[in-house]
């Protein structure tokens, strides 16, 4: 089983719309049962509350059903309990690398990585811009299903 948790600074608008499309690609390819998908927070700021009005307006538009969560922080045994740690910005793989005690396996990673650019998925919170967000996390979380598949991770699929 392929373990990966997203985490963006609050977990309750990012990281949890990559936990709902992920969730989404996966059982469409019918792979779901290949997978445990989650998502957290570096920050404390949200701990507890669902994912934003603008991620469910957002999914639901979609059509993506939304994957009930509530925020959670990251920790230190996260990074042991999971095989990828896909943050969305500069700022997340900093506190993901301090919360971890660095980055010894190569775990941490930035979604847009896998799309071949190293930019930030821009936080909706602050720009309140939930379709530009949907749509660089739609392209991340299908390169990174792609580069999971194309590197041998799912094997039986090729």
């Amino acid at each position: 089983m392929i373990k990966i948790l997203f985490v963006c600074h609050g977990n309750i608008c990012r990281s949890t719309m990559c936990e709902s499309v992920m969730t989404h690609l996966v059982t469409q390819q019918n792979i779901s049962d290949l997978f445990y998908i989650s998502s957290a927070a570096t920050s404390r700021d949200e701990i507890g509350n669902p994912p934003h009005y603008g991620t469910v307006n957002k999914l639901k538009q979609v059509g993506i059903p939304v994957v009930p969560h509530h925020a959670v922080q990251m920790t230190k045994a996260d990074y042991e309990e999971y095989a990828y740690l896909i943050g969305m910005d500069t700022a997340n793989i900093r506190n993901m690398i301090k919360i971890a005690g660095g980055d010894r396996d190569k775990k941490i990673y930035k979604l847009l990585h896998f799309t071949g650019s190293g930019r930030d998925i821009a936080d909706p919170w602050y720009t309140g811009n939930f379709d530009i967000t949907y749509a660089d996390i739609l392209k991340g979380c299908t390169a990174f299903l792609d580069y999971l598949k194309n590197n041998g991770h799912m094997l039986h699929l090729n």
